[in-house]
């Protein structure tokens, strides 16, 4: 009879680690457009440096040569640009790690991770993050804040996309206290170079009590799923100029217009969404994308809100994957 019985909690203990298993997406893996091209891995394989002053961060992420570099404790910038070369991972020690007042930028790279970073207010019009005609990036498990103090102009974005930029996974990621918080693709006159770029995947953040750009999408091609859209003041995600999205099992609460593409000339196509306190435009341009070119795991949108704030921003994981 023991036996069996144990046979048997054996056999429950298998199915629901199972359940377990596929109610949650991974929080350590790279999943989305970054995995294409040849995917991402930073400067896997290059030797680590860790740093604690802007002159020292500055020297560490320059080059084009495999290498991981550590920042240690909180840097103060000096409102402008921290260039970061290809081949390149830069992760926060602990839970406290990171840059403020400046912030980092990919120009003409490819193949460079952040993780694990607190990035907050940098002055405009330094973003905290800016990638420009850079392709296979990671941006994981950073909080991103500024204030609303200030206004509208006074910051940036804090992770604006532009010029070409390519295959790009943004995820994990706590973006607070700001007003344009993610825009990709700079201008409605980039379309030449923009066209055909611009694959970006969101997953798995928190947009919380900030203003608009959840993210704002010219031109580009977006898979946007499993993020929690909490109080947001005005525009969520913005499809402009052609843009495609496809919007699934995410949660919108008290954000004012969660969806919108007629405004501005793009396309979406939402589906299994939770919105409580937010109001879908009923004319959605229905677009094209309805499926995308790599695997991934689906959280049910009634789970998203527990599974991001309980995984997302920095000091959640805080080694390379």
């Amino acid at each position: 009879m023991w036996a069996r019985i144990f046979t048997a909690a054996l056999l429950l203990t298998s199915v629901f680690s199972f359940i377990i298993d596929k109610r949650a997406a991974p929080v350590d893996q790279l999943v989305g457009f970054a995995t294409l091209n040849g995917s991402t891995t930073g400067g896997t394989g290059g030797p680590t440096t860790t740093v604690t002053s802007l002159a020292a961060l500055r020297s560490a992420v320059s080059g084009t040569s495999p290498k991981i570099v550590q920042v240690s404790g909180i840097i103060t910038g000096d409102g402008e640009v921290v260039d970061v070369g290809s081949h390149t991972t830069v992760i926060g020690v602990g839970s406290n790690s990171g840059l403020t007042g400046g912030g980092f930028r990919v120009k003409k790279g490819t193949n460079v991770i952040f993780r694990n970073l607190r990035l907050s207010k940098s002055p405009a019009p330094t973003d905290l993050i800016e990638l420009q005609t850079s392709t296979n990036i990671w941006v994981d498990h950073n909080t991103f804040s500024s204030d609303l103090d200030h206004d509208k102009d006074f910051y940036d974005g804090q992770l604006d996309m532009n010029h070409g930029t390519d295959f790009v996974t943004v995820s994990w990621n706590i973006f607070t206290e700001h007003f344009k918080t993610s825009l990709v693709g700079g201008s409605d006159n980039t379309g030449d170079e923009d066209s055909g770029h611009l694959r970006i995947t969101y997953h798995h953040n928190l947009f919380q009590n900030v203003n608009s750009r959840t993210p704002s999408l010219r031109f580009g091609t977006a898979h946007i799923f499993s993020n929690y859209f909490n109080s947001v003041f005005d525009s969520g995600v913005d499809s402009r100029d052609g843009a495609q999205t496809l919007v699934e099992n995410n949660v919108f609460n008290s954000v004012k217009k969660p969806i919108e593409t007629t405004l501005n000339g793009g396309f979406s196509n939402q589906r299994d969404n939770i919105f409580t306190n937010s109001t879908l435009d009923p004319d959605l341009a229905v677009g094209t994308l309805t499926s995308v070119p790599y695997s991934f795991t689906q959280d049910a949108a009634n789970t998203v809100v527990s599974i991001v704030n309980a995984n997302a921003g920095a000091g959640k994981v805080t080694t390379l994957p």
